[in-house]
């Protein structure tokens, strides 16, 4: 325990973290502590892990019970809890929070870095709680008292014609179950009470107004939370794991490196339903998710 050091990256979000093994079991005291650091900087970086997905999985479960790798997406090979986000399936290159539009999204993701582009491909992590602390006053007090509906369903950027077979196909998948749930704008953080903006890219209305009126409310909330100063710009290096508390972040895979492959695989553990500041949960409007993730009675 005594031997781990946490290094801040940024000011307002990441921080590597040196002297804890974990490909291997960790006691108490240090799970404490890495759990302790994750609530402060929000994303934690480890170097030069020797793990496969087993071993990402161990290390995942010391933070909770796990969800299956999606609610709708297939999962790696004979390993139904890990996710393979790999260039050749998609590219997430929108601002999100990991599967927001379930009734009880992940509170944490692991990204384990498998294949690396020469250049590009990094992956930027946003402080939604930073993003909340910025927002002028009378701003503040408008976003509180807000909810979004949050969808996997909704008119892509990218219009169908311009779509090729591959992408209309993983398209299909995406929404092969469609889900629908209500989250408060203001998320209150179940550990450490901190107030975060929980949008991102499944967020598409605000609840009482119209599609239009929402969009222009959601962007100007989004851009407090995509500030320069809220962001952490993370270029991968073989062998790296990233673990971001999803709960009070955003993040976006940028892509910026041709078409060479890039893979990571993401673990996440099974969240709570979202409360806000008057302590009034979530609630789905449609979509099972119980093969995805449980909901502690």
């Amino acid at each position: 325990m005594s031997d781990i050091e946490i290094q801040k990256v940024t000011a307002h979000i990441g921080a590597r973290v040196l002297g804890v093994d974990i490909s291997k079991p960790l006691d108490d005291i240090t799970a404490a502590a890495l759990r302790t650091a994750l609530n402060e900087h929000k994303a934690l970086v480890f170097d030069d892990v020797d793990l496969d997905d087993e071993g990402q999985q161990a290390f995942a479960r010391h933070f909770g019970d796990l969800t299956t790798a999606h609610p709708t997406v297939p999962a790696v090979d004979g390993a139904p809890n890990v996710l393979p986000v790999d260039s050749e399936r998609g590219r997430a290159n929108h601002w999100h929070t990991d599967v927001t539009f379930v009734l009880n999204p992940p509170q944490a993701s692991t990204l384990r870095s498998i294949t690396v582009p020469p250049y590009g491909g990094e992956t930027l992590i946003a402080n939604s709680a930073a993003a909340y602390r910025d927002l002028p006053e009378p701003l503040r007090a408008f976003a509180d008292t807000l909810w979004a509906e949050h969808t996997n369903d909704y008119d892509y950027a990218v219009p169908d014609e311009n779509i090729d077979e591959e992408q209309a196909a993983q398209r299909a998948q995406f929404t092969s179950i469609k889900f629908r749930t209500v989250h408060p704008v203001v998320r209150v953080h179940p550990l450490t009470g901190e107030r975060g903006l929980f949008i991102g890219g499944f967020a598409q209305r605000i609840a009482g107004l119209s599609v239009g009126e929402s969009r222009k409310i959601l962007d100007l909330l989004q851009a407090y939370v995509t500030r320069p100063e809220n962001v952490l710009r993370w270029r991968w290096s073989p062998n790296q794991l990233v673990l971001f508390d999803n709960r009070i972040t955003q993040h976006y895979a940028i892509d910026n490196y041709d078409n060479l492959p890039r893979r990571l695989h993401r673990v996440t553990v099974a969240g709570d339903v979202p409360v806000g500041i008057e302590g009034k949960e979530s609630h789905s409007i449609t979509g099972d998710a119980s093969h995805y993730t449980s909901v502690a009675g």
